[in-house]
């Protein structure tokens, strides 16, 4: 029997207001009526932008970190765009650098607004790219449904507005953007992305020596794709992002829970089009329960809404599976992972999370924000078959982590 998305009873304990409700079945209905749902595949892409200089900095942070890795290069006229690639059914990670120092778009000028945004003013994750059959019949759609999209002279960077691509303009409620491709991933040529070109001979090896540690500390083999994403927003946003992204994608609302403990939900989206999330990551939205000035009368913990307050409504972080089993160390594998990694230099929040003992569960960690993209990479590892998608203990712990973290106060940035 297939998957009905009229009929799907979302999850959590997270309660969703009648407009909410009404309108997440309205949105479903008009995506199956209009074609959307006929017309859009798998995420086949991640856009992130590094700040000029940045860029191998950030490729040999994941050959070590994750399992991506250089497949292209192309130059355009204001950026260089690097292509990774973990496995082929999984999407993408294309990293974009600016060619001057000085570059200027809208990524820049909202880091500037935010007091911890400023250092890494053209850092920033973009958004990601879905496959679709017809890119022009999409536009057409999503138009009608008043998504407002970038044209040739609306934007200083080309990458929005190429033949082989369709991006939205970012969103309102997560700064985030939404693209669109014909193109077959597999040939990055058909991107159009612009003029070819390779790494040089000290380029390729710092990057095989960062290969080599990983494969020599064991871990590599442990790592997978991307198992979701999340985005951090504010606490009045949260119905309206999860809507918004409903609109543009495929997904559906899996469910949401309150994370008392963190003055907080997490809400989760899904494809569920796919077996296998890491063919097309979950999108997770992270929000406050209530807004900071509402929450001074109760000085709850609100780390949600003091990430956005310093870095700017943005994607928080990308999560990696890590292969289920148990290492011959006699731990975890992801446990074996994290403690490699620490020997490696590479910092982490805490402690990794969860038991993974007999039953089902799931174990997961942080790493501190990397100093090139500002995402903090998460790594998970679902035990025995874990059917669920978290654990409200486990966020609660990982949220806790992050914000003691992400500290400023007064004026002040707090490490």
């Amino acid at each position: 029997m297939g998957f009905d998305l009229l009929t799907y009873q979302h999850v959590g304990d997270k309660k969703n207001s009648d407009f909410f409700e009404e309108y997440r079945v309205k949105i479903y209905e008009r995506r199956l009526s209009s074609g959307l749902d006929e017309l859009l595949g798998n995420m086949r892409g991640v856009v992130i932008q590094v700040e000029t200089g940045d860029a191998l900095g950030y490729l040999e942070e994941l050959y070590l970190m994750s399992p991506y890795r250089f497949a292209a290069g192309y130059r355009s006229t204001t950026h260089n765009i690097y292509i990774l690639v973990s496995e082929d059914r999984f999407p993408r990670i294309l990293v974009i650098e600016p060619l001057d120092a000085d570059f200027e778009d809208d990524i820049r000028r909202l880091n500037m607004i935010y007091p911890m945004a400023r250092s890494k003013p053209n850092a920033r994750y973009v958004g990601e790219i879905y496959q679709t059959k017809d890119k022009k019949e999409t536009c057409k759609v999503l138009e009608s449904h008043n998504t407002r999209f970038e044209y040739e002279g609306d934007t200083e960077n080309p990458l929005y507005t190429l033949e082989s691509l369709l991006f939205t303009v970012p969103s309102d409620f997560t700064y985030n953007r939404v693209g669109y491709s014909e193109s077959d991933f597999e040939d990055y040529d058909s991107l159009q992305l612009g003029t070819p070109f390779t790494l040089s001979d000290d380029q390729l090896v710092a990057l095989e020596k960062q290969k080599q540690a990983g494969e020599e500390a064991g871990i590599q083999p442990l790592l997978t794709g991307i198992d979701h994403m999340a985005t951090r927003i504010l606490a009045g946003e949260r119905e309206d992002a999860i809507l918004e992204f409903l609109t543009l994608s495929n997904y559906y609302f899996w469910g949401a829970y309150n994370i008392h403990e963190m003055n907080s939900s997490t809400n989760v989206n899904r494809n569920h089009n796919v077996q296998d999330d890491k063919e097309s990551p979950a999108k997770v939205f992270t929000a406050n329960n209530t807004p900071s000035f509402v929450n001074s009368f109760d000085n709850l913990p609100m780390p949600t809404e003091d990430f956005v307050r310093n870095y700017g409504r943005r994607m928080h972080h990308m999560a990696y599976e890590v292969t289920d089993g148990d290492h011959p160390s006699g731990m975890k594998n992801v446990d074996f992972v994290v403690g490699e990694l620490r020997t490696l230099g590479v910092p982490f929040l805490a402690h990794v999370v969860g038991e993974c003992k007999d039953d089902p569960d799931l174990k997961q960690i942080f790493s501190k924000h990397s100093k090139y993209s500002i995402l903090i990479t998460e790594y998970v590892e679902r035990c025995h078959k874990f059917k669920g998608f978290f654990t409200r203990q486990n966020v609660a712990s990982l949220t806790e982590a992050a914000g003691k973290d992400e500290r400023y106060v007064h004026g002040h940035v707090f490490d």
